[in-house]
């Protein structure tokens, strides 16, 4: 959650990206401050995808100022990659190796020595509980245990910023709370989340949400302030008033 003192983590500035004519990213401007909980919500096409991957340096706007985590995104996108996280809905571990496995590679991608991977590893798996898991195949492991893994090893270098793209898409409703609660403790450390989802619900979460539509940022508040503003009982129902719309 928000914390008393905070640094803008996300800044961008008319961030435009165009493919030929067609234009995905049209005008954005915001920020996302430290430890805040980000949602980024809008319907396939919105242009929350193209949007992430110009954060995180994957992806070139084609015009605007951005910076992520203090550095450029024209310039210094080596840099933003390694200080943030970074879970993807569809691939985000190795099924063909063990948990040990992947959290020692994915450590080593992140610059972390070894003795840090090792005693971060214990940390990470014992506060899973899943220290009798640690030479399984992430394969054998059930969706949620693999979802609540991935957003550890995302965070297992403390980075300033972490992009969670869908996390709870298709687990059950208690691993989401589950993993709602791993968000909580990040977000409290200093961690920025910058998450999209699908679940209306999970808006309610965030400290601030922000809807686009057609490539263009239509509303960006809080809940409750978004949930006043359309007359909405949920945010269920400020979506579908603002797309309608």
């Amino acid at each position: 959650m928000q914390q008393a003192e905070q640094i803008v983590v996300i800044e961008a500035k008319n961030l435009t990206k165009k493919f030929g004519n067609f234009v995905a990213n049209d005008d954005l401007t915001f920020q996302v401050l430290s430890g805040e909980i980000f949602g980024f919500l809008g319907a396939n096409g919105a242009g929350k995808t193209t949007t992430m991957r110009i954060l995180c340096g994957l992806s070139t706007p084609t015009s605007g100022e951005i910076s992520v985590a203090g550095y450029d995104v024209y310039t210094e996108t080596e840099k933003i990659k390694r200080n943030i996280g970074y879970m993807s809905q569809k691939f985000s571990l190795y099924e063909d190796i063990t948990m040990y496995e992947n959290i020692r590679l994915f450590g080593g991608i992140y610059g972390l020595s070894r003795r840090t991977i090792r005693r971060r590893a214990d940390e990470l798996m014992e506060k899973l509980e899943l220290k009798h898991a640690r030479n399984m195949l992430i394969s054998s492991f059930p969706l949620g245990w693999k979802q609540k893994l991935a957003f550890s090893i995302a965070i297992i270098h403390d980075p300033k910023l972490v992009f969670l793209d869908e996390p709870t898409s298709g687990v059950d409703p208690i691993t989401r709370r589950q993993f709602w609660d791993l968000i909580y403790e990040a977000s409290f450390n200093g961690i920025t989340i910058f998450v999209t989802t699908h679940y209306m619900d999970e808006a309610e979460y965030c400290d601030r949400v922000s809807i686009m539509v057609d490539g263009r940022i239509e509303a960006l508040d809080t809940p409750r302030k978004l949930k006043l503003r359309y007359d909405a009982e949920d945010m269920n129902e400020v979506f579908l008033k603002i797309a309608r719309a």
